[in-house]
């Protein structure tokens, strides 16, 4: 809940930030990333990011990630941190946010599709802003549902295991999809949904990758995080810029500061086109700051030179040391 109140705070703070769409490497198996972002009055952050679906299959994670947060008067980094977990956090508290202020206010019956890393976090998110009482559940690996049955295990939620995605949207109030196929792949068929729906569709979320129908898209109330990421890499990415422009019903920092609606009635149906945005990762990487300050969590690491002549910065080497094969004495690397 903390998470999501910082993430609703930045947002409403959107004028105040720099932001431009994340620049990204399309490597074979998958995509490298790096996600900056900065806070005009305060702070500057970035994390980076891949994503490698095949990762899974060598025993590895799908997505990994880092970030740093630094002071922008100096330039100089506060900390550095793990992100891997506070990507899955801030992802479920944004999208826990973007259905709060979209879903119907009765909304108790979840559809999930993907049950990997992130799903629980997910369901969990959710629950902190809709009475979730059923969980309809699906994936290809029948070992992630293993996995995801268990860990919810004792949790009150009535879970459903389903056979397929149909069967797993069909009469529910709210869809979030989070698969990892790469590609144009229609998750979500535009006849499996009744009206009222609310989705949160988070796994499109690079270019050449997403998981509705494309027949969907002009049925919805769709908002974005960011229009000029989302057009790149989100389910708008599949129309042309003038008719995104005109599907697009708000940015989410819109909805935030009140000045546009995410529902307009009980019958509609929403979307949140959600690519994640380096001010979700600002809002984890500022809290984990404050939390790390207050009860004294995290080492203590210098990473930058200690001199006393902010000019003499040759000095922090011992020249005197300097052989073939021997690294600079006064520069020691750190092995994470």
């Amino acid at each position: 809940m903390d998470l999501m109140q910082f993430i609703k705070e930045d947002f409403s703070r959107w004028q105040s930030f720099t932001i431009i769409p994340r620049p990204a490497m399309h490597v074979p198996g998958g995509v490298l990333e790096l996600m900056p972002i900065c806070d005009n009055e305060k702070y500057y952050t970035f994390k980076y990011v891949n994503c490698h679906p095949k990762n899974t299959l060598i025993g590895k994670q799908t997505v990994v990630a880092t970030g740093q947060i630094s002071e922008i008067n100096t330039g100089y980094p506060l900390m550095f941190s793990e992100m891997t977990l506070l990507t899955a956090l801030r992802t479920a508290a944004t999208s826990a946010l973007a259905t709060d202020l979209m879903a119907r206010k009765n909304a108790c019956t979840l559809a999930l599709i993907g049950t990997g890393a992130q799903s629980e976090f997910q369901v969990r998110g959710l629950q902190l802003v809709r009475d979730i009482k059923e969980v309809r559940f699906f994936d290809i690996d029948p070992n992630a549902m293993n996995k995801f049955e268990k860990n919810l295990r004792g949790s009150r939620l009535k879970l459903v295991r389903c056979k397929n995605a149909q069967d797993a949207t069909m009469d529910v109030d709210i869809i979030t999809t989070i698969t990892a196929c790469k590609g144009h792949v229609d998750v979500i068929k535009n006849d499996w949904l009744r009206e009222g729906v609310h989705i949160n569709a988070l796994g499109g979320d690079t270019v050449g990758k997403t998981e509705l129908e494309s027949s969907i898209l002009p049925r919805c109330r769709i908002v974005v995080e960011y229009f000029d990421q989302s057009f790149v890499e989100g389910e708008i990415q599949r129309l042309s810029r003038k008719k995104a422009k005109k599907l697009v019903n708000a940015e989410l920092f819109e909805l935030v500061n009140g000045s546009k609606s995410g529902r307009i009635d009980d019958k509609e149906i929403t979307l949140f086109d959600s690519v994640g945005i380096a001010l979700e990762d600002y809002s984890a990487l500022r809290l984990t700051l404050k939390l790390s300050e207050k009860y004294n969590i995290g080492e203590e690491l210098n990473l930058t030179p200690m001199i006393t002549n902010p000019k003499d910065l040759i000095s922090t080497i011992n020249l005197g040391e300097i052989n073939e094969g021997t690294f600079l004495s006064g520069v020691k690397p750190y092995i994470m």
